[in-house]
């Protein structure tokens, strides 16, 4: 077994230790490795051990790592921001989009030829130069649009904890957007959250989706 398919192993005990102690299902919480930078090689590693959830944040990496695992039993996550003129694009390999934040994104989507699953990235920081939306308002909006477009499942919220702020703090934030959210679109109760650093606190406000990377694959090779 290579050292990331061991890394990918612990960290799985520790998710399904964590579940037990939480009194949740493991089978519902998907695991996804962000595997950026990363070769095809390393996937194929940890396909062997049975992980089947990677993310990538770039496409210019992600459409030459799908095609070279075209057939295989695996699910792509998109969990970069996204680009409009890229959306389409994006939309025919990546399976789940994790950063859904607005309009000109969906409407791009909204004419892609495979049928997705997306997040609604959250800002949860007071800079409006970054992704996501900032308020509930705006959430409820952008839901609706998302589901006037038959090309999107809208599976529920997404959100990064910002440096400087306590993780779970943050994560009790994105807990109650979700609960809103979920008033509105009762199928959209999912959530895209944690890393490395801080999945526990995620999953405890009930993310549904572990976006790890470091702690399973290791540092990340210089981007070429």
């Amino acid at each position: 077994m290579s050292e990331a398919a061991a890394r990918w192993r612990a960290v799985r005990d520790q998710i399904d230790a964590e579940c037990q102690r939480l009194n949740r299902d493991p089978a519902g919480l998907s695991l996804v490795v962000v595997t950026k930078f990363h070769p095809v090689e390393l996937i194929e590693e940890l396909l062997a051990v049975g992980a089947r959830d990677f993310g990538e944040s770039r496409h210019q990496d992600a459409v030459q790592k799908a095609a070279a695992l075209e057939g295989r039993d695996l699910t792509w996550h998109f969990v970069g921001q996204i680009q409009s003129n890229k959306a389409r694009p994006i939309a025919q390999y990546a399976d789940v989009l994790h950063s859904l934040d607005r309009d000109s994104v969906v409407d791009a989507l909204a004419t892609a030829e495979r049928r997705v699953q997306g997040f609604i990235e959250l800002n949860l920081t007071d800079d409006p130069g970054r992704g996501g939306v900032n308020s509930a308002d705006e959430m409820l909006r952008l839901a609706e649009r998302i589901a006037q477009t038959e090309t999107i499942d809208l599976r529920g919220v997404m959100a990064v904890a910002p440096l400087g702020m306590d993780p779970p703090q943050a994560f009790e934030r994105v807990q109650t957007f979700s609960a809103i959210l979920t008033q509105a679109h009762s199928s959209a109760a999912e959530i895209s959250a944690g890393m490395s650093a801080d999945w526990e606190a995620a999953l405890a406000a009930g993310a549904t989706h572990l976006r790890i990377g470091t702690s399973i694959t290791g540092n990340r090779p210089q981007p070429r």
